[in-house]
């Protein structure tokens, strides 16, 4: 029988609410050698030999298709497909010479010119869930949830620390802000929503939910 815990879902996306949900303890890797000799066992008509072939086809699959715009669909499994992101390692010298501040019209995309593949998304197929379900039990491992933490830096000195990593990067996400203050995620979200309320604190936020960055507001 598998174990869960109780985690916080992260600020960004409960716009600072607090929502707890259960998370799977693991306790292993299974690599890939191991997931081979188990194939095996569970289908005795199929050999090592086989199930590399197999395998080695879908990767290169993977790299044919997934990069080109196509999504790949496997029954019973599920669809993998690209997710992409910014990639400012590769910023030239002339585009970080045009770095400025944001006002509220302003679009920090326009300032990356370059993107790259951030992950490989898998969305499984609804009659693997169905099916892991009927066999699947869970319970707590009886370790209570513990609330979001509180700073140990006063609203002014976090305050002066937003102001530091968006002077310092150019904007300043929800994870900069959490691990430079002590706050969870949470935690984290509500105080930038108020000190964006507090017009006075030159604090200004872009973008939603996962794409939310925070910049200076731009005197006028």
């Amino acid at each position: 029988m598998a174990k869960y815990i109780l985690k916080e879902l992260p600020g960004e996306m409960t716009e600072g609410r607090t929502v707890i949900y259960p998370k799977m303890q693991r306790y292993s890797l299974f690599d890939y050698e191991m997931v081979i000799q188990h194939m095996c066992k569970l289908s005795p008509i199929l050999n090592e030999g086989i199930i590399r072939t197999v395998f080695d086809a879908l990767t290169d699959e993977m790299l044919t298709s997934l990069p080109n715009g196509h999504n790949i669909k496997i029954d019973g499994l599920g669809v993998f497909s690209l997710s992409l992101e910014f990639d400012t390692s590769k910023a030239s010298e002339e585009e970080l010479a045009r770095k400025q501040e944001f006002d509220d019209g302003d679009d920090p995309k326009l300032r990356y010119r370059r993107v790259r593949i951030k992950s490989i998304n898998f969305r499984p197929d609804p009659e693997l869930l169905r099916r892991m379900n009927r066999v699947a039990t869970f319970e707590n491992d009886g370790v209570e949830f513990v609330p979001q933490r509180k700073s140990r830096f006063s609203r002014e000195e976090r305050l002066a620390k937003a102001k530091e990593i968006i002077d310092k990067q150019g904007f300043m996400t929800l994870s900069n802000y959490a691990a430079a203050t002590g706050l969870s995620m949470s935690g984290a979200s509500k105080d930038l929503r108020q000190l964006v309320a507090d017009g006075n604190s030159g604090i200004i936020a872009w973008g939603d939910h996962t794409h939310k960055v925070w910049v200076r507001r731009k005197l006028k």
